[in-house]
């Protein structure tokens, strides 16, 4: 590969909120070795607010899978697209065979992915495998590694724009929170449900936490978890106020990072609040945190407990689990403890 005739970049993107969130390190550390090339990123549509005012990309190209590129003449159409840019290389953080293969043959010559053996045949550069407890964030910074050696850091980014900003000043005033006032997160969605800390433990925390530090509760998540916010409302004294399904996902992250503190399940906004540097508190159960835990720079930590059953342990992923003990196992207390240490405010 000849670096010094790299103008045009694609990059292939993964599927999910937060390992989007753990590829900003690898797309900043491009943009630092080729600072006039131009950059375009292909994503699907639920991961575009991660990216879409990242400055280091010139573009975003949708793969819309479900919809315009569903079924062969969707593709063919993607293909088409993607080879009338002309792109000199593409970085292949997913490992789809699919996406691969349009690559190819949309006559990009330079394929640079990690090697398996479904799709090894189509990359001019296969990257060896790394070790499978690495940090995801590891894994794209070493597939970019091939052009470059930059290292500016490994913290994780998402960007905001004036009408986000503008967006949570306002939802927070209009919920009685001013500019300056003190206030929590607490997330306790997640994309499957052995990775969500009992919502009783919620409601419990959150009034411990408005009567220590007498700062509101604000309940965070997607459409779907409004049930599940208005449920741990219920169980609450002192009712927070519920963002979820009422924004975006920059608009979350302009929200998030005027928080004081965040208390989130493993899931994309946990990985958004440590992108916007919010003091943070990610409660593990099946998954592992050193591989998609927080990464970077930041004030966070991570609570993961074994359940103590013979025989269960964790990281397990196992998504039909029913019991959830290594969840249940993490008590009120232990996230109580975490958060006096990262506020350390006067009361």
């Amino acid at each position: 590969m000849d670096k010094e005739k790299i103008d045009r970049i694609l990059i292939v993107n993964v599927n999910w909120i937060g390992d989007v969130l753990f590829s900003t390190p690898a797309i900043r550390a491009l943009r630092k070795r080729f600072p006039e090339a131009h950059i375009a990123c292909m994503v699907v549509p639920r991961c575009k607010d991660v990216l879409e005012l990242n400055p280091y990309l010139n573009e975003l190209i949708l793969y819309d899978e479900k919809g315009e590129n569903k079924g062969l003449i969707g593709k063919l159409k993607l293909i088409s697209a993607l080879r009338a840019r002309r792109f000199d290389c593409v970085f292949l953080f997913h490992r789809s065979l699919t996406r691969t293969l349009m690559v190819a043959l949309s006559g990009i010559k330079e394929r640079v992915g990690t090697d398996n053996p479904k799709r090894g045949f189509l990359l001019t550069k296969k990257i060896k495998p790394q070790p499978s407890d690495i940090h995801k964030v590891e894994q794209f910074l070493n597939i970019v590694k091939v052009v470059t050696d930059a290292d500016d850091g490994k913290s994780m980014e998402l960007f905001t724009g004036k009408e986000d900003e503008d967006f949570a000043l306002e939802f927070l005033k209009s919920n009685g929170i001013a500019g300056n006032d003190r206030f929590i997160i607490l997330n306790p969605g997640g994309n499957w449900n052995p990775k969500r800390w009992p919502s009783e433990n919620f409601a419990v925390l959150g009034d411990m936490l408005y009567e220590k530090y007498k700062a509101p509760i604000i309940i965070t998540g997607a459409e779907k978890d409004t049930e599940l916010g208005n449920k741990i409302s219920g169980m609450m004294k002192h009712k927070p106020v519920i963002s979820a399904g009422k924004t975006t996902l920059r608009q979350l992250a302009a929200i998030m990072k005027r928080a004081s503190l965040v208390v989130s399940n493993d899931s994309g906004p946990m990985h958004i609040a440590v992108s916007q540097g919010a003091k943070t508190i990610a409660i593990f159960g099946p998954t592992d945190p050193k591989i998609t835990g927080p990464y970077g720079e930041g004030a966070y930590t991570v609570i993961q407990k074994s359940s103590g059953k013979p025989g269960c342990k964790i990281p397990c992923y196992d998504v039909r689990c029913e019991e959830a003990l290594c969840m249940k196992a993490v008590t009120v207390e232990d996230v109580m403890r975490e958060a006096e240490k990262l506020l350390k405010w006067k009361t």
